[in-house]
């Protein structure tokens, strides 16, 4: 059986991340020296600037890091980002986190690394967008300015907060004296949100919420514990299970979500066929259930979202069923 993090590939590999400066770079380091820590996930491979003199650079490349610098002036945007994007990959990237980088990418750009892309911003968003951002809040009378990490969408700084802190604004602040205290913030709080976003994938509690979520989009199901674990079923009286959260459940080393399968043949090849996703669940696997790793870089939440449908129609009421098979030959 996998078991979730011991082979290559699985999450206990460092994630690694691409970091975009274009000045002193004071965040990036803060990311950089958080990744030395034996226990953070992340390490960071590259560090790329739209300004070859930006004081960043040395301190990446003091460091150990590699480097990249490309001006943007006479380049439109679209090619400048290609071109980035270029060494991003070379250098095995699968996240990048903008630190300080003051330059807007092309929509193309942005949807190509959509949900592998933060940002941090000095402000408590959805707060004063774009710049100024302390001289705004003083000039409103706000108690608290602050600071966010959020994903990078098309609409400047409107990405899902990932995470936020408060800081006091003093009677006698200035932008200045106030944007002093919010870089300590900053320090503080990118990179464990950076952290704790690219080990997600191994967090029990973001797993069952994805699982529990695309459950009970399925029609008719109620969640109920069995034997310890979280399960869905259908409803009422004669309501079956179709599926279970398995957080090392029976002492399994995995974190998955186990599902009916036609039969122990079906399961045997399944498991056959790839066992680096599915093995056989202890306690029901000698009835023909799969369990699914769900602690994996390569998880296809596509898949999972097929075999939560598939298990749900085979312990459906037919009528549920019926409607599902017409629509599905439109």
């Amino acid at each position: 059986m996998p078991d979730g993090g011991s082979e290559a590939g699985t999450l206990t590999d460092r994630t690694k991340v691409a970091v975009f400066i274009s000045g002193s770079g004071t965040n990036m380091g803060a990311l950089l020296y958080a990744s030395h820590h034996a226990s953070c996930p992340y390490e960071v491979v590259i560090v790329l600037s739209n300004d070859p003199q930006a004081a960043g650079l040395k301190l990446a490349e003091a460091e150990g890091i590699a480097t990249f610098a490309l001006p943007h002036k006479g380049m439109e945007r679209a090619a400048h980002d290609a071109a980035m994007e270029t060494e991003v990959n070379a250098a095995g990237a699968e996240y990048i986190a903008l630190a300080g980088y003051m330059r807007i990418l092309s929509d193309e750009f942005v949807s190509r690394w959509e949900g592998r892309m933060l940002n941090i911003h000095p402000s408590l968003l959805p707060k004063y967008k774009g710049l100024h951002t302390h001289k705004r809040a003083l000039d409103a009378g706000d108690s608290h300015g602050g600071v966010s990490v959020h994903l990078v969408t098309a609409e400047l700084d409107a990405g899902q907060v990932l995470g936020q802190t408060k800081v006091a604004i003093l009677p006698q602040d200035t932008p200045d004296t106030l944007s002093s205290r919010v870089l300590l913030a900053e320090h503080q709080l990118y990179p464990q949100v950076l952290a704790d976003y690219v080990s997600r994938g191994s967090n029990p509690e973001f797993l069952l919420e994805q699982i529990r979520s695309r459950a009970m989009q399925l029609p008719e199901v109620e969640e109920r514990p069995s034997h310890g674990a979280p399960g869905w079923r259908t409803g009422g009286k004669s309501g079956r299970y179709f599926a279970y959260f398995s957080d090392q459940h029976h002492g399994e080393d995995a974190i998955a979500l186990l599902v009916k399968t036609s039969g122990t043949d079906e399961q045997t090849s399944l498991i056959e066929s790839d066992p680096e996703t599915f093995y056989s669940p202890a306690f029901y696997g000698a009835s023909g259930w799969v369990g699914i790793v769900l602690n994996r870089r390569e998880l296809d939440w596509q898949q999972v979202d097929h075999w939560l449908q598939r298990s749900w129609q085979m312990v459906a009421p037919k009528r549920l069923t019926t409607l599902l098979d017409a629509a599905a030959e439109f």
